[in-house]
């Protein structure tokens, strides 16, 4: 093998696990959140190029509170099976190249948005970047079981971007759908720490799931469930959907309730929880219902 051809793979080895710092499924999910918006702010179709400047920066963005995320939880990282594969954990990634790559991406990504969109976009993802690694990351992850409910907001302010990106300003809509995405975090994260139980209990991180019978886990679970789907009717009234969005919101909301539910009862009985069951339902559920938000204001009914 020639030397080339081994720094051609040691280069590709080096963005790959770079790449990796950014939590692709993590930014893929934050980005559904952020293009519908922006149809609805819009009403119709939104400028093309305008899209494109808010998907990059926002995902330069969510890609740089992943990174200091992973920087700051790397002691963690290596003592957990879900996380012991991640850059910084094997050493494909210094602690120093991981720091220097977060910072370059906030900065940027910072910029880029205020050049490209509008200052109020810029200053929402730089206060998302600051509550995930500042609020979450550093002080609620590893203190309080309450972590993911708070620390969660992070995850909501795509939507706020979106809408600002198009607008240039907050309106009720966008706030509904940050409410949305706030009460859904829970439901959708919870089923995740009741898998990965043990991990988290063994690097003294209180997820609910480490600190809470199954049973109990189940019901928080039902109960934001509900809650999620009531906010995301919310919607109609104030943000005047039609009847793609009110259909889908009834049914995918009605089948998130009852994989929920299912949950529950399974913990209850004593049976095997399946709360990855749940977990995936409450991301294709997500999905769905922002692919409605996008839909709904191209049809005239």
């Amino acid at each position: 093998m020639s030397d080339q051809t081994v720094a051609s793979r040691s280069v590709g080895r080096t963005v790959k696990a770079y790449i990796a710092l950014t939590k692709p499924r993590v930014l893929e999910l934050l980005l559904v959140s952020t293009v519908p918006v922006m149809f609805l702010a819009q009403g119709g179709l939104p400028d093309i190029w305008l899209v494109l400047a808010t998907v990059i920066g926002g995902s330069m963005s969510a890609g740089s509170a992943a990174a200091f995320n992973m920087y700051l939880d790397r002691d963690i990282d290596a003592h957990m099976h879900r996380t012991e594969n991640r850059p910084l954990v094997t050493g494909e990634v210094t602690p120093r190249g991981a720091l220097v790559f977060s910072w370059t991406l906030a900065v940027v990504s910072t910029v880029w948005l205020w050049l490209t969109t509008n200052w109020l976009a810029a200053v929402l993802s730089a206060s998302a970047i600051f509550f995930y690694v500042v609020i979450y990351t550093m002080i609620l992850k590893r203190r309080t079981e309450q972590n993911i409910i708070w620390g969660g907001i992070a995850g909501c302010f795509p939507v706020l971007i979106g809408w600002a990106s198009v607008t240039g300003s907050l309106d009720w809509p966008a706030f509904i759908l940050f409410a949305l995405v706030f009460l859904w975090t829970p439901p959708h994260y919870w089923p995740l720490s009741m898998k990965y139980k043990d991990d988290y209990d063994d690097v003294d991180v209180p997820m609910l799931g480490v600190t809470r019978h199954a049973s109990q886990v189940g019901l928080q679970v039902i109960l934001y469930a509900w809650a999620t789907v009531a906010c995301s009717l919310l919607l109609v009234p104030i943000a005047g959907m039609g009847l793609v969005y009110t259909v889908s919101a009834l049914v995918f909301g009605g089948w998130f309730i009852y994989e929920s539910h299912r949950l529950y009862n399974r913990a209850v009985r004593g049976t095997e929880a399946r709360p990855m069951r749940v977990f995936h339902a409450s991301i294709t559920y997500l999905t769905l219902i922002f692919v409605a938000v996008a839909i709904d204001p191209l049809l005239p009914f």
